[in-house]
């Protein structure tokens, strides 16, 4: 690990002043921003310590009935809040699944929207190509091991995936990232906070040099009835999934007034399935229904050498945690009729 000085803000402005300094940044649980740092992969010449920082550790209602989470907010205190577990079940579930009990007891909000990828090209330094820790170096992971990449959204400069759980929950309920920088606060939109590769896979997010996210916006809850968040991994806990999926219904009888839904494990982003969401809309919620729209979402993929097996994957994913969303039986509900 390289050397590095620390300081501790008090206040937000406090915060935000001592980030001017180049090659600053912020840190709170350090779950991931360590741990990059011990493998030689993030070097920060100043880490500013705002755990301190009291006006980031709230979670309280907006006044259009919403909810705000403070970014210093442990994963763990989230997922576990009267509020959250009763109008945004779906966001405790995948708060849930993520990680183990000891890393989301460190874990903060804002530091789970910032984690990295964890393509094994990234992390491991001896593979010289890589383009997000060496922007121009090539992608290994392309013609490599890349049965956990990406096969929706990928570029020829980056085919890694966003490791978040809890950012596919965001991401279905339509949630607002707020954040504070030199140039003041604005509110960035969850779909626009995390960027595609394209031409930049070295820039993971949105936010500026010097902006320090405040907190997660949650709208007025509409799906709080009928949500479902389906892993999909190697091994039941503490893992990566290979796909994910969060789905939030409104429905009138088994038909579909609204739909809501979600990926993980698929793309550099949590993926909104927009072209699922649309063929559900307004129609009775039935297996051939579902296997038509999650096969609408999929019939963009474009998988690699090793992770073609996703394809189908998502589809059968899609489909089980709608009928569990729904409370409907999963027999049979596969993408080839199968069990799921």
């Amino acid at each position: 690990m390289d050397a590095f000085s620390w300081q501790r803000a008090d206040d937000i402005d406090a915060a935000i002043a001592a980030a001017q300094q180049p090659g600053a940044a912020f840190i709170g649980g350090g779950t991931n921003l360590l741990d990059l740092m011990k493998g030689g992969v993030a070097h920060p010449l100043k880490l500013i310590d705002i755990t301190r920082i009291a006006a980031l550790g709230n979670i309280e209602t907006l006044p259009d009935g919403g909810l705000r989470i403070g970014a210093l907010v442990r994963n763990s205190d989230a997922a576990n809040h009267a509020l959250i577990r009763t109008r945004y079940p779906l966001l405790t579930q995948a708060l849930l699944a993520g990680a183990s009990p000891q890393l989301r007891n460190m874990a903060t909000v804002g530091g789970n929207l910032m984690q990295r990828t964890r393509c094994a090209y990234f992390y491991d330094t001896a593979f010289a190509q890589c383009n997000k820790r060496a922007p121009g170096s090539g992608c290994a992971a392309r013609e490599g091991f890349n049965r956990m990449h990406a096969i929706l959204g990928a570029s020829a400069q980056c085919v890694a995936v966003n490791p978040s759980d809890m950012s596919v929950a965001l991401a279905a309920l339509d949630a607002t990232v707020q954040v504070r920088g030199p140039r003041g606060a604005r509110a960035i939109p969850i779909a626009q906070f995390h960027r595609l590769p394209a031409e930049h896979a070295d820039q993971d997010t949105t936010l500026a040099p010097g902006e320090l996210i405040t907190s997660v916006d949650l709208p007025p809850p509409a799906f709080s009835d009928h949500t479902h968040y389906l892993k999909l991994r190697d091994r039941a806990s503490y893992a990566f999934a290979l796909v994910s999926v969060a789905v939030a219904l409104q429905l009138d009888g088994q038909r579909v007034r609204a739909a809501r839904i979600a990926l993980g494990g698929v793309a550099h982003k949590p993926w909104r399935a927009s072209r699922a969401e649309q063929h559900l809309t307004g129609h009775t919620l039935e297996a051939a229904t579902l296997r038509s729209a999650a096969a609408a979402e999929l019939a963009q993929a474009q998988p690699l050498s090793g992770n073609a097996f996703k394809v189908e994957l998502a589809q059968r994913a899609i489909v089980r945690a709608a009928m569990l969303a729904a409370g409907s039986p999963v027999t049979g509900t596969s993408v080839t009729g199968e069990h799921a």
